[in-house]
């Protein structure tokens, strides 16, 4: 790595790039004298919008571009959505940095004004398979016992948001993380109903930002400098539990961790063969191993 230029991977969407460049920002205060040279790239994932990510390739599709660009030199580092990333990562490469973590809520994004108990069918537009089994619970009591019917909806912010003005669906449901990276959290044209964790279980690593790099650049005190312990401490859990259900985009699971005065609380949700389970558990923040077999075997 040229010691003044750091070369960081992005997606091209806006929030890809927002998330970037607040990357980016940190290190250069913490690294004064370095400049940060966002390289852009689309994956697999941005090019195919019309299919739901399990049925070309899972998570991998927004990732598999950088990672061969960090092998081959092309990029020093790569910003990902912890919650995009595979759980396996190619050998040679690691989550170097861990910033702190944003919102990690659900929120439920509605035309202004719109008054959805007056419908006979409510039409969400999601393509997370997480979301839809808890909208689908939580929506009786939203909307007194109307049903709600999930309909898949991909792309970038911007474009769920349009649908949603054009009216393909009543509702959308997106992440409080994205919305706040970009600026668009209070936008007149929407009601915005934010979701607790405990309510709505986020996806693991929602809300958190995962740079990518070759083993050994976390000791790069630049890096490390951005690094935030409680974030990382959190996404190590959550990608446990991940792992240990072998949990892809394939079925609805949902992981969210939080640490409180010393210890480590987790919820989640997972749907197999039409049956719902939930857990919540606590353990100390030294005992994520067994905190994540116990929450994966009750899950």
């Amino acid at each position: 790595m040229n010691s003044e230029i750091i070369r960081i991977g992005t997606r091209k969407s806006a929030l890809a790039v927002a998330q970037t460049q607040l990357v980016a920002d940190a290190l250069i205060r913490v690294s004064p004298g370095i400049t940060a040279q966002l390289v852009k790239k689309q994956t697999e994932g941005d090019r195919i919008l019309n299919k739901p990510l399990l049925e070309f390739g899972g998570k991998g599709v927004f990732v598999t571009e950088f990672e061969d660009a960090l092998l081959q030199g092309e990029i020093d580092l790569a910003v990902h959505s912890a919650k995009d990333l595979p759980m396996d990562l190619k050998e040679g490469l690691g989550i170097v940095a861990v910033p702190e973590r944003e919102d990690p809520r659900d929120v439920l994004i509605t035309l202004k004004g719109s008054d959805l108990n007056k419908k006979d069918e409510i039409i969400i537009g999601t393509s997370s398979l997480r979301r839809r089994i808890q909208i689908e619970e939580i929506g009786s009591f939203l909307w007194k016992g109307i049903p709600v019917r999930c309909e898949n909806l991909r792309g970038n912010v911007q474009t769920r948001l349009k649908r949603l003005l054009e009216g393909d669906f009543d509702g959308i449901i997106l992440a409080a993380a994205g919305l706040n990276r970009l600026g668009i959290q209070s936008d007149p044209a929407f009601d915005y109903h934010y979701f607790d964790c405990e309510t709505m279980i986020p996806a693991g690593g929602q809300g958190i930002l995962a740079v990518e790099g070759r083993v050994g650049m976390e000791t790069w005190p630049g890096i490390s400098a951005i690094e935030n312990k409680d974030a990382r401490l959190c996404l190590t859990l959550e990608r446990k539990i991940l792992k240990l259900l072998n949990a892809g985009c394939h079925e609805p699971v949902g992981v969210y961790s939080r640490i409180k005065e010393g210890q480590i609380e987790v919820f989640g949700i997972s749907s197999r063969e039409d049956q719902v389970k939930k857990i919540h558990l606590q353990g100390k923040t030294e005992e994520l191993d067994s905190l994540a077999e116990q929450a994966a075997k009750r899950l």
